[in-house]
């Protein structure tokens, strides 16, 4: 095997996945595999330097999420933005951030809106600070622009709806 052929070598997990046409998809997979428990290892630990207690990949998101332009929200709408069908796991998460004091619900009819309490939002700033600090200068560095990372954002965005629409197919099988 010559240089030319190792530069073209795909890299996939399960090359049994991967047919011809198939291959950029599983790198694709491969990748979003690795970046996902990269990124949930990175949220969990810049929540714990933020003051975060005893929390996981979920639990960050989720408060993030409330916390998100200051407007109370519904476990549905939580569930919904952030693409989750297994609602238990949201309302666990809710039932914890509200124990540790920095999420709090309130009724309105027949639903519960959740907001940000002033503490929740202070560690939300200081996961800000930290995000800035650790991870945005190292991004800078990458050499790649705004614009390159929103193509991207773009690219995942309509991936997910393929993968939705693909989970309902095999629901149906």
């Amino acid at each position: 095997m010559d240089f030319d052929d190792t530069i073209k070598r795909k890299i996939v997990s399960s090359d049994h996945l991967a047919t011809e046409e198939g291959w950029p998809l599983s790198e694709m997979e491969f990748s979003l595999n690795v970046i996902y428990n990269a990124f949930s290892k990175w949220t969990v630990r810049c929540a714990s330097a933020a003051g975060f207690v005893d929390m996981n990949h979920l639990d960050v998101m989720v408060i993030h999420h409330i916390n998100h332009r200051d407007t109370a929200k519904r476990r549905a709408d939580i569930c919904f933005m952030l693409n989750i069908e297994d609602t238990h796991t949201v309302n666990y998460t809710l039932k914890k951030l509200a124990k540790q004091g920095l999420v709090e619900g309130k009724k309105r009819g027949k639903e519960i809106f959740y907001s940000t309490t002033e503490e929740g939002k202070s560690v939300c700033q200081e996961y800000r600070n930290i995000r800035e600090l650790c991870l945005i200068s190292t991004f800078n560095s990458l050499d790649k622009n705004s614009e390159e990372l929103s193509e991207i954002a773009e690219i995942l965005r309509g991936l997910s709806g393929i993968y939705d629409q693909a989970s309902r197919a095999a629901a149906s099988l």
